[in-house]
């Protein structure tokens, strides 16, 4: 008798399974990345003292640009959007920029600035059919390894309780995140089909249930928290000092090479194929818009997640249909916020015990892109210098402290230093090196992205 057991359901891209399963896989899609969604504005909110309710409006407007924007990148509008199961949300890269410019300028600075982010992410994606020869498997796998690690000490934090808890790395915040990341692996390994594609879900509900029972979970929030509320756009208004502009266009740019990463990543892992130039210029698009709706709500700029990379990867769930469901209660959590702070009060270590298996398997998805075709000497040396000094700068900051402020930021991201010296290096490789890189289209895609390229 086999002792295999049966691999989790798995859906393609355009597959549509019944409401009973789309419903609770798409809150799994949005779930792995709520903690970020309401941390971000939450940890700027505090930077520049702002009052509760402004910390409740600034929560409230991220979920629901978080929502409208997914809808964007799985549904489309035009040219606009990936039509992918990508999920946006509130990017941590411009919150660096976003606090000294909330604090010198005021919060209208911040979303002056993020507005032309919007338009330079749009640009970027734009113009991304003649620039996509810059970005072979070998620059996008480089990419993506650098985001997963660069996540690394992110999920370990989680898993610990989270920044600022009073009780980090405290035993019962260990049992927790292990209890959940357990469950969610033994789901996964045993579980009958939608079982093994929800572990990710039912994982977390185990350990929020969990967590509650210990005391973990602060439900007075919840009860204090509004049933409806329709959030006003440009609560904070407008204003476009230069050093905004300047801050925030070049971090569109840090978060466009993301999206590259994130989209080449995705169909990868999901689909086992290279994205087509049609998806990716219009998933960069989709995060141009996203932003620019992000800053006429008040909210900071959107981009896409790369928790949900990690997510596809591991339960192989690719369908667009799951992630516009989950999109849908994002929106719904942005007008009825007691909906939303049932999200936002899951402990840090619940969501830590996921995301440790979500982190790792970006990593996993960047081998994956670099081993697209073996590697040469050459590409060895490019991944082993783009990575080193790219992690290098992000895990030790303080060397760019004498830089000037914008690109110190950059510098630190891990990602820009990484592609920029990637980029550079694979231009210098030996021509018939670089031919081989060449992507074989796939059946079906070969006239589209003839036409996308004229």
């Amino acid at each position: 008798m086999s002792t295999t057991s049966p691999a989790p359901v798995r859906y393609g891209l355009d597959d549509r399974p019944p409401l009973r399963r789309a419903i609770p896989l798409g809150l799994q899609h949005v779930m792995v990345m709520m903690a970020s969604n309401v941390t971000i504005p939450v940890i700027l909110a505090t930077a520049i003292g702002a009052s509760p309710e402004d910390t409740a409006f600034l929560v409230q407007v991220a979920l629901l640009v978080a929502g409208i924007s997914t809808l964007v990148q799985t549904l489309g509008i035009g040219p606009v959007g990936a039509r992918l199961p990508i999920v946006q949300g509130t990017s941590f890269g411009f919150l660096v920029v976003s606090i000294p410019l909330a604090q010198q300028y005021g919060l209208a600075a911040v979303f002056g600035g993020a507005l032309f982010a919007g338009l330079v992410q749009v640009l970027f994606g734009a113009v991304f059919s003649r620039i996509r020869r810059f970005f072979p498997p070998l620059v996008a796998g480089i990419v993506v390894l650098v985001i997963g690690i660069g996540l690394i000490p992110t999920g370990i934090q989680l898993f610990a309780g989270g920044a600022g808890s009073e009780d980090l790395g405290s035993v019962r915040n260990f049992g927790v995140a292990t209890f959940v990341l357990v469950a969610i692996l033994v789901l996964y390994r045993f579980g009958r089909g939608f079982v093994g594609a929800a572990a990710v879900l039912i994982g977390i509900v185990a350990g929020y249930a969990v967590a509650s029972g210990l005391g973990m979970v602060d439900w007075g929030r919840v009860g204090s928290a509004a049933w409806f509320s329709v959030p006003q756009p440009l609560q904070f208004g407008l204003e476009f000092p230069a050093a905004a502009l300047i801050a925030m266009g070049a971090m569109a740019v840090a978060t466009s090479i993301e999206t590259v990463g994130d989209i080449s990543a995705l169909t990868k892992a999901g689909d086992q194929r290279q994205p087509t130039t049609k998806e990716m210029r219009g998933g960069l698009m989709g995060d141009g818009v996203g932003t620019a709706i992000a800053a006429l709500f008040s909210a900071l700029p959107n981009t896409s997640f790369s928790q949900n990379v990690g997510l596809v990867a591991f339960t192989g769930v690719m369908s667009r249909f799951v992630v516009t469901v989950g999109a849908i209660f994002l929106v719904l959590s942005g007008f009825v916020p007691k909906l939303a702070m049932v999200i936002a009060v899951i402990p840090a270590s619940v969501i830590g015990g996921a995301a440790v298996v979500m982190f790792g398997m970006i990593i996993s998805a960047g081998i994956s892109l670099l081993t697209t075709r073996p590697l040469t000497q050459n590409d060895l040396i490019i991944i082993a210098v783009s990575v080193v000094v790219g992690q290098g700068f992000a895990w030790r900051p303080e060397i760019a402290a004498n830089l000037p402020e914008n690109v110190a930021a950059l510098m630190t991201s891990g990602i820009v230093p990484a592609a920029a010296i990637a980029i550079v290096l694979y231009s210098m490789k030996p021509a018939e090196e670089r031919l081989l890189d060449v992507d074989m289209p796939l059946a079906g895609q070969f006239a589209e992205d003839q036409e996308d390229d004229r």
